[in-house]
């Protein structure tokens, strides 16, 4: 089964729009209402048994079961009957939300950590119509249930043999969007290994550096956009909260980091297609930035958004038929790409200059190199590195191009060294 995810800007009128924003806030407060009974449930239960607690009595009968999903979702008409609020949703809508509150708790059992929240004004932004009995997608509008019909921009057309199984509404910002989930009864195997192989490095100094010698400058959006944030930011701080000038003040900060993460994105799939172009098998580090991302310049690395980019780039790579993989990153900057031995170095030394075969680059394309050899062991294409190809394509936002390193004889490499150090290899190699 194959399945996608398009993203459609939608324009529902004032009208639509209040009956959403409304539709919101009644799956909110359901949200809410069924975990407060979780919640209640699992408290009435720290009591220990042989004394009584002053914090934590059995409010709740002993023999009362625990509200699952089936029992919460079979209560819903009645609930219905209580609170006339809750017909205004379409029915699914609302069996949705509580679903989705039972998806966080089966997470949160399954890693012991990350009890759900309770959702505050304003943080419940999607709604999922999960079901539909004809295509509700037109080149024009999008049909959907005790709303009508929505304008919206069908910018890329939903592929031949594809159906419509669901649709989520999102608002970012002020601006609404429609995620329309289609699938296709088809199997695509993986990409098998193949082609030329490519390594990335990826770092703050330089966004990429592959190991055909291209390098990237890193675009830093947010810092360009940061003195138009921190007056935006100041500005909000200074109105009275829950105001009418409070909500267009937090609208157009909101609007703001919603224009730097699209920017961020759409740069990531521009690098991601460019790595295609330019090989075929993409290898990155093995890394978690959520680390990284918590430390002295954790600013820097959200900036960057390497984890984003290194999940899109997975995904180009799977759509366009070219191998991904990610390798150990242990070493990388610290060993030689062509004897392989230990190069120790500190983060103020950019340059890779090796002591044992006098292998010299920079030190970011010296790391791509690293991952490369170590991508093309890992699924043991014997062979591949002695390969010489053409150059890469230059990619998008190069900042500087290097020649690419092609992996050579010893006997070659011995005839380009300075005539000083020749002899001195050669006795060294007897």
């Amino acid at each position: 089964m194959l399945t996608f995810n398009y993203r459609y800007r939608i324009y529902p009128d004032a009208a639509q729009e209040q009956r959403l924003i409304e539709w919101m806030e009644i799956c909110r407060r359901a949200y809410n209402y069924a975990l407060g009974e979780i919640k209640d449930w699992c408290n009435s239960r720290k009591c220990l048994i042989d004394r009584c607690s002053r914090v934590h009595e059995y409010i709740i009968p002993a023999e009362t079961p625990f509200p699952g999903e089936v029992r919460q979702l079979n209560n819903l008409p009645k609930a219905k009957k209580e609170f006339p609020k809750l017909k205004e949703v379409p029915s699914q809508v609302l069996q949705q939300t509580i679903k989705q509150l039972h998806k966080g708790w089966d997470y949160f059992k399954s890693r012991g950590f990350g009890f759900p929240r309770f959702k505050k004004v304003g943080q419940f932004k999607s709604l999922l119509f999960p079901q539909f009995k004809e295509n509700p997608v037109t080149n024009l509008h999008v049909k959907l249930p005790k709303l009508g019909t929505i304008p919206i921009n069908l910018h890329r057309p939903i592929p031949s043999g594809f159906t419509v199984k669901q649709v989520r509404i999102l608002c970012k910002a002020d601006k609404w969007y429609a995620s329309i989930n289609i699938q296709c009864n088809v199997s695509v195997p993986d990409p098998k290994p193949h082609g030329h192989p490519i390594g990335v490095d990826i770092g703050l100094e330089k966004f990429l550096a592959t190991s055909d010698g291209v390098v990237v400058k890193p675009p830093k959006f947010l810092k360009k956009l940061q003195s138009k944030l921190r007056l935006l930011q100041r500005r909000l701080s200074r109105k009275q909260k829950r105001s009418k000038n409070h909500e267009k003040q937090r609208l157009k900060v909101a609007r703001l980091h919603h224009h730097i993460d699209n920017i961020r994105k759409d740069f990531h799939f521009k690098q991601a297609h460019a790595l295609c172009d330019a090989g075929d098998m993409v290898f990155m580090e093995d890394l978690d930035y959520r680390v990284s991302a918590k430390g002295m310049l954790g600013k820097q690395m959200l900036d960057g958004g390497f984890g984003q980019f290194r999940t899109i780039t997975q995904y180009v790579c799977w759509k366009r038929g070219k191998f991904f993989g990610v390798v150990d990153a242990r070493g990388t900057s610290q060993e030689c790409p062509e004897c392989k031995g230990e190069v120790k170095k500190d983060l103020s030394v950019r340059v890779h200059d090796c002591p044992h075969c006098g292998y010299k680059t920079d030190r970011d394309v010296a790391s791509g190199q690293v991952i490369r050899n170590r991508g093309i062991e890992l699924i043991g294409t014997a062979g591949l590195a002695e390969k010489e190809t053409a150059c890469a394509v230059d990619l998008p936002g190069v900042g500087e191009n290097q020649p690419r390193q092609v992996a050579q004889s010893p006997e070659l490499r011995q005839a380009q060294l300075p005539r000083s150090r020749r002899g001195v290899t050669r006795k060294s190699s007897k």
